[in-house]
């Protein structure tokens, strides 16, 4: 689950395939979000055994339903085809038995793992007897704003009814039919399980109209959260007057230091960039310090073209033969392909300075063997993630044992990183007293 949440996909805007749905007006969509918020009333206080039996159930009709599902999906694939998606897309788009199954046993997957509601974050005794704790407790609605797979349609589902939350589902018109029959099957499953059939919904429409008219319900939506390329999330933080969770877009650096061990940056460096170049946590960017350089240099080049690589460099890498002249267009771009812009850097402060310029904040890197530099290096690298000789591949729920993840955030408020069943999750205060009264 956690492998796919993290994929930067190309912008899929809604006119790209024609589906029968087309615009939904503002009323239709504050509608769905009512029902929603009706719904999520019903699931906060629900208990562990409660949620997971459907979750369960919700696996099951999935199972049963594979013949349906593949159908749907099939429509989706060949009007994708007709409109002209790329293979990229297409492949995203596409459901086939083993698919559908992974999306069943991720269900199987949350189920098993623990309910962060009603944890106690913070629990005391004042010294006049009043007892005061801090809980986590769901948000409320959240919607996921995505584009193309409809994997996350069930894994958004999932993981909001397991975090006590209701889900607000708008895919992209490319998966409207899959995700259509998907959200039927998974909110007739949550209702045969005794919960609330509107605690997942899909979000009518097709246009972009349809998502304005979430991002600006508020009173009704607690929680945005866009999955997938730069334009989707671009889109959503410009135009939400709802509170969103920016997730996904990784310009990734690795920073290869003067102490660093050669044979370990190389197998970092090409792990990083080559190991699924379409995920937001592939390196985009390699800095290199100038004390390594005439030795690393020819040697990293070569390890990454032919791993099939493209290297954009400054002027020192570009002296090596294969090596395309970089930009600052490179500096900026999230690649999501076998490009690697690469630089020459005088020092430490240097590298750091490069990131502080470019970086999208996701993910960085650092190779070396210095500790002091590896203290520096963390200490002033702001990124919701810094590595220290280990690949930036690992920026990853399922890595870091989270067990499932809702996507990789980027900014800085309650959710920063791999946003687990926590982090879908906010917290009250609840105080007990005996009679109490305020002097």
């Amino acid at each position: 689950m956690s492998e796919q949440a993290e994929t930067g996909e190309q912008v899929e805007t809604a006119e790209q395939v024609e589906t029968a749905e087309g615009a939904a007006t503002e009323s239709e969509v504050r509608a769905v979000a009512g029902r929603a918020r009706a719904a999520a009333a019903d699931l906060a206080p629900l208990s562990r055994a409660a949620k997971d039996a459907a979750l369960h159930i919700m696996a099951d009709a999935l199972d049963a339903a594979l013949d349906s599902v593949l159908e749907a999906n099939a429509r989706d694939v060949a009007a994708g085809r007709t409109a002209g998606l790329d293979a990229g897309l297409i492949d995203r788009l596409a459901l086939d038995p083993e698919r559908v199954a992974a999306m069943a046993q991720s269900l199987r997957d949350v189920a098993a793992l623990p309910d962060p509601v009603g944890e106690v974050l913070r629990g005391y005794t004042q010294p006049n007897g009043l007892e005061i704790r801090q809980v986590r407790v769901p948000f409320g609605v959240v919607a996921m704003i995505y584009e193309a797979r409809p994997n996350v349609t069930v894994d958004a589902a999932g993981l909001a009814l397991k975090s006590g939350n209701a889900a607000l589902l708008r895919g992209s018109a490319s998966a409207h039919e899959s995700n259509t029959v998907l959200v039927e099957i998974l909110a007739g499953a949550a209702e045969k399980a005794g919960l609330p059939r509107d605690a997942i919904q899909r979000v009518p429409g097709t246009d972009r109209g349809s998502v304005l008219h979430l991002l600006r319900a508020r009173g009704l939506v607690d929680l945005v959260i866009p999955r997938g390329g730069a334009g989707l999330i671009n889109h959503v933080v410009e135009n939400a007057t709802v509170p969103v969770i920016e997730t996904g877009v990784g310009n990734v650096h690795v920073y290869v230091d003067a102490s660093a061990d050669l044979d370990m940056a190389e197998r970092i460096v090409v792990n990083a960039k080559t190991s699924r170049v379409s995920v937001c946590n592939s390196a985009e960017t390699l800095l290199v310090h100038r004390a390594v350089a005439g030795e690393f240099l020819p040697r990293i080049t070569s390890a990454l073209q032919a791993a099939g690589v493209v290297v954009h460099g400054d002027e020192s890498f570009a002296a090596l033969d294969g090596v395309r002249a970089a930009t600052d267009d490179d500096w900026e771009r999230e690649f999501l392909s076998l490009d690697l812009a690469a630089r020459v850097v005088d020092d430490i402060d240097d590298a750091i300075a490069h990131i502080r310029r470019w970086s999208s904040g996701h993910t960085e890197a650092i190779v070396t063997r210095d500790l002091g530099a590896a203290r520096h290096f963390v200490a002033r690298v702001d990124s919701a993630a810094v590595m220290v000789n280990a690949s930036t591949r690992f920026t990853d729920g399922g890595e870091f044992g989270f067990g499932a993840e809702i996507g990789i955030s980027t900014q800085k408020m309650h959710a920063r990183g791999p946003m687990g069943l926590a982090e879908l999750t906010s917290t009250k205060w609840v105080v007990t007293g005996d009679g109490h009264v305020r002097d």
